[in-house]
């Protein structure tokens, strides 16, 4: 059973959204929190597995709160899985909440049966990307930031192979995708994501899509199969 907590400071989309996800025999809705500050403190007592939150509140904002939840000075051994609610267009500081390790967002305005397979995606350890809007967030963002040269560096810790695979990714392909492109198995692909992900100390992967973008292994515009 997949346990959810659902913070948003609107009241008919916290009753929206738990009618959605309470209607599955898999999934089950732990709480409700109408601003980050009770949303942090919900998650330290009923430890959900997921917790849905909204990026725009009064009090803590979803952003602060993922950082609280998932930063270095968390509280508790305790790490959910966070799943931002955005109407995308307004949400600029929604690059910080993947960086703050945020394991991906929905639309608000999305259909019951994304919602659904975003909390099970998350929910499972991987991370939620859809390519269309994943990679115009991230560009939005990466183009107005500073390259990091320590990253760079990190770079060299990989072999061509992860490197190739990592820019593929970056790139919002999926694990088949990616080994139809390299002519590997999906497998194969799965075991290198996994060093890619250990060797650059990343958390998932969001992340490695953000650390691509930020390296400059990935140019805002690229397409698949196109190298730097």
């Amino acid at each position: 059973m997949i346990r959810t907590l659902i913070v948003d400071d609107q009241s008919m989309i916290r009753v929206g959204i738990r009618a959605i996800l309470e209607s599955q025999d898999d999934i089950t809705v732990v709480g409700e929190a109408e601003n980050g500050q009770l949303g942090v403190q919900r998650c330290r007592s009923l430890r959900p597995d997921v917790v849905l939150m909204d990026v725009r509140m009064p009090v803590l904002d979803g952003l602060a709160a993922t950082r609280e939840l998932l930063g270095p000075n968390r509280a508790g051994d305790h790490t959910p899985r966070i799943l931002m609610l955005t109407t995308f267009d307004l949400d600029d500081y929604i690059y910080a909440a993947l960086q703050a390790g945020a394991s991906g967002f929905i639309l608000k305005d999305n259909e019951p049966e994304d919602l659904l397979r975003a909390v099970r995606v998350v929910a499972g350890g991987e991370a939620l990307l859809a390519p269309t809007i994943t990679r115009r967030l991230i560009e939005n963002f990466v183009e107005a930031r500073p390259r990091r040269p320590a990253g760079t560096t990190a770079l060299n810790a990989l072999t061509d192979r992860e490197r190739e695979v990592l820019r593929l990714l970056a790139l919002g392909m999926s694990n088949a995708e990616i080994a139809a492109a390299l002519f590997i198995s999906e497998q194969t692909t799965k075991t290198h994501v996994s060093r890619i992900l250990q060797k650059l100390n990343l958390r998932d992967r969001v992340q490695a899509v953000v650390f691509g973008y930020e390296t400059g292994l990935v140019t805002p515009g690229g397409e698949p199969g196109k190298t730097r």
